[in-house]
């Protein structure tokens, strides 16, 4: 961690060569998806901004980090992202993950603030889902762990296929050993890209009609509308 943004990190391209953000774009510490009403309602008003330039509030991070790492916090998915928030801003502070441990008097180690400040390091889409309570936060550690455009395909292969922590654990690992996301979800039985969508009666009519007519799969069909509305 060397700066206060990581909108320069951009690891995965989509078909038309723009790129999709893979890694947080917002301000370490910020309470970007916290502090969002639209999503934790009025516990957004709660949310903790932590500063990593600003010596009390870095203060503040420490003493989070050691209730954090304790277990005297709360068990719940927006107390652990503030944890995270706070691990990620304690090592943008500290300088380095060994420094950061060192800041809290050895309550938390390197590997406890390396893993949750990763899990603030998730792009915005997938810190929502986690703050809206669809991912566990212990299976967003694991996701963290993954880099590049197969973040996002297992944060969403987490969701479509249910995955539980422990099988979330499995694909990432198996993903960082080298094993294409494809096989580590089949190995699963999930098939990557697979969701199931609920259409108003008059789009699925006219998507199988269409689709008969054509010879295709309505998948197919689904595919080429949704790949020219997101140009």
């Amino acid at each position: 961690m060397t700066d206060n943004r990581s909108g320069d990190r951009h690891t995965g391209r989509d078909d038309h060569g723009r790129p999709i953000p893979t890694d947080r774009e917002s301000p370490v510490g910020a309470p970007v998806i916290r502090g969002d009403e639209s999503v934790t309602g009025t516990r957004a008003r709660e949310a903790v901004q932590f500063d990593p330039d600003d010596p009390e509030s870095l203060a503040a991070a420490a003493e989070t980090v050691r209730r954090f790492a304790a277990g005297k916090t709360e068990d719940d998915h927006l107390y652990m992202l503030r944890g995270a928030a706070a691990c990620a801003a304690l090592v943008r502070g500290e300088g380095s993950y060994k420094a950061a441990a060192e800041r809290t008097g050895g309550e938390a180690t390197v590997s406890f603030i390396r893993k949750w400040a990763r899990v603030h390091d998730l792009p915005r889409s997938v810190r929502k889902q986690v703050a809206l309570g669809q991912i566990a936060p212990t299976a967003a550690k694991h996701i963290a762990r993954v880099g590049g455009e197969a973040r996002l395909l297992l944060a969403w292969a987490t969701l479509d296929g249910d995955l539980t922590v422990r099988e979330v654990r499995s694909v990432a690992s198996a993903i960082n050993d080298g094993i294409p996301i494809e096989r580590a979800l089949a190995d699963h039985g999930v098939g990557l890209g697979t969701i199931e969508l609920t259409l108003s009666p008059e789009t699925y009519r006219d998507l199988r009609r269409r689709a008969s007519i054509d010879g295709v799969d309505p998948g197919d069909l689904v595919t080429e509308a949704l790949d020219e509305y997101f140009q």
